[in-house]
């Protein structure tokens, strides 16, 4: 258990070790970087506090849905997860950081953004049917939705078995002449 507890501690180290520095304030000597730097409201951030020098600690802020337990060792600061309250006003919101044994160590700030005003990233727009263009009209057959909903009617079931009676009467007669002829 104890191993395990290290293992998951050393990946969160090395998780927010190699976060981009594009989504996370610089914590600089002694500080609180947010990842990402401008989180929604109810989203899940990952807080890295660097000015401890123990192994553990616990970052506190109005914004969070609950106090961060923050581990690691040394050089690379204290790294923790926590949650932004879902209904949290936009603004600038303090954290503090007990470590060490002392109150505050550490502080900083998260920046709840206005919804809408936060840079985002959206997929590229595609395509989700095949478009109605070329084939000399058969475009529209080629659609799952439109075989479907056209499905055969009437008209071809019974011009498909009238084609289906003359073959079986093609093969009936063409049996009873070969087996006629191998008589003679």
């Amino acid at each position: 258990m104890r191993s395990m507890r290290l293992t998951l501690c050393a990946g969160a180290v090395v998780a927010a070790a190699f976060t981009p520095a594009a989504y996370a304030a610089d914590a600089g000597p002694a500080g609180i970087s947010v990842t990402p730097a401008f989180p929604a409201a109810g989203s899940d951030v990952q807080l890295r506090a660097m000015g401890c020098a123990g192994r553990t600690g616990t970052a506190a802020s109005d914004a969070f849905v609950s106090d961060a337990r923050l581990t690691g060792g040394g050089g690379g600061g204290l790294v923790g997860e926590t949650r932004v309250r879902t209904a949290l006003r936009p603004g600038s919101y303090d954290i503090r950081v007990d470590c060490d044994g002392h109150r505050d160590r550490v502080k900083g700030t998260v920046t709840v953004p206005v919804p809408d005003s936060a840079p985002s990233v959206s997929a590229p727009a595609s395509p989700i049917a095949p478009v109605h263009a070329g084939g000399g009209g058969t475009a529209r057959l080629a659609t799952v939705d439109d075989a479907r909903v056209a499905g055969p009617g009437t008209r071809q079931a019974v011009v498909g078995l009238v084609l289906a009676s003359v073959a079986v009467v093609a093969v009936a007669v063409r049996s009873a002449r070969r087996g006629h002829d191998g008589r003679d």
